[in-house]
């Protein structure tokens, strides 16, 4: 990393699979799962603005890359332009989506707590990121499909104008082809997830169910042809909504205690993270099979809130990914039980042997 967050330049040579950092709250802990993030295609587990990323009192830009298998892969800005990112692959500058064909990514968060309670967008990025993992094309789908639908919305804006006819039509057909990835790739990955998640060992993390969910009446994108007509049929309703309400940007994730047969939303806070925690467990495992490399996991402050025994089991279960797992806590003594690992102190943005 270079200049990002209140770090001014540290490197991490992860020579374990867990790799844990410790130090007081602000120190620069969740800076550096952030800048690890950032290796795959989105705006990282903080969803922040290039431009809040770089250090103050810094050059004006930043930059953060890896190895991965041999290749260097990078990203960041640049001075002159500081909300415009820069992805480098081997040296040679590429779109964002291409950063999906090295790593995938998974994060936890102490935010991501109330996930089953707040508002479907933020399950529809979390169900996004479990996709693209699987999906590689599945950004590159995304990226095109809020294109169009963006143009879209901005034709139907102001009717009084005259819509183009055949423009809307081409700008529909490109939704409908795109938002078809999409939510095939999503429905693709949720029946594969559930399948690992119903042979997953018993043990202290409740067995989540996931299934897609859509607004009533509204096309979801599976059928290419059945959302060319939604669109269609609802251009004046969409115009004066300001925006599509049709298509697979509409779509969320649903989540059942399978033991319990209720609502993630109805569980208790404790069983709403045991069921994040067998989602990610569940999903780095599928990953690992797909593709042969388990994801990278990013767990903040995910230990503080177990007791000894499901901090021990979580341990047990996380080496069993194969993932190159990054945790952070403020104490030390929350990793005791976890094994080697590359033990480091974060301190005022600096990263100390721990």
């Amino acid at each position: 990393m270079s200049d990002f967050r209140n770090h001014e330049d540290a490197l991490i040579v992860p020579r374990h699979p867990f790799v844990v950092l410790t130090g007081e709250n602000g120190a620069g802990k969740t800076n550096i799962l952030e800048a690890v993030s950032l290796l795959t295609p989105g705006r990282g587990l903080r969803g922040a603005a290039l431009s809040q990323m770089a250090r103050q009192g810094g050059r004006g830009g930043f930059g953060v890359a890896a190895q991965v298998d041999g290749v260097t892969i990078g990203t960041g800005t640049g001075a002159d332009a500081p909300d415009r990112r820069q992805v480098r692959i081997g040296g040679v500058a590429h779109a964002a989506s291409a950063l999906a064909d090295y790593l995938s990514i998974l994060w936890l968060t102490p935010a991501m707590d109330r996930l089953f309670t707040e508002s479907a967008g933020g399950r529809r990025r979390f169900l996004d990121r479990l996709t693209l993992a699987l999906h590689p094309a599945h950004a590159t789908h995304s990226t095109r499909y809020e294109a169009a639908m963006r143009a879209r919305n901005k034709l139907l804006s102001d009717p009084a104008r005259g819509w183009d006819a055949h423009w809307l039509a081409a700008l529909e057909a490109q939704l409908a082809e795109h938002g078809a990835e999409i939510a095939q790739a999503r429905a693709d990955m949720v029946a594969r997830l559930n399948a690992v998640l119903e042979r997953a060992p018993e043990g202290p993390f409740a067995r989540p169910l996931l299934a897609l969910g859509q607004p009533e009446g509204e096309a979801d994108g599976l059928d290419a042809d059945a959302l060319i007509g939604a669109l269609r049929e609802g251009r004046r309703r969409d115009a004066a909504a300001g925006r599509t309400l049709s298509g697979p940007h509409r779509a969320d994730l649903v989540v059942r205690h399978a033991a319990k047969d209720q609502a993630a939303a109805l569980c208790s806070t404790g069983e709403q993270k045991a069921l994040l925690l067998s989602i990610i467990l569940g999903h780095a495992a599928l990953v690992g099979q797909a593709r042969g490399g388990a994801p990278v996991l990013l767990l903040d402050e995910v230990a503080a809130h177990l007791d000894p025994a499901r901090r021990l089991a979580l341990f047990e279960r996380l080496a069993a990914t194969g993932s190159q797992i990054w945790m952070t806590g403020t104490e030390a003594a929350l990793f005791d039980g976890i094994g080697e690992a590359i033990r480091l102190h974060v301190a005022d943005g600096q990263v100390l042997p721990g």
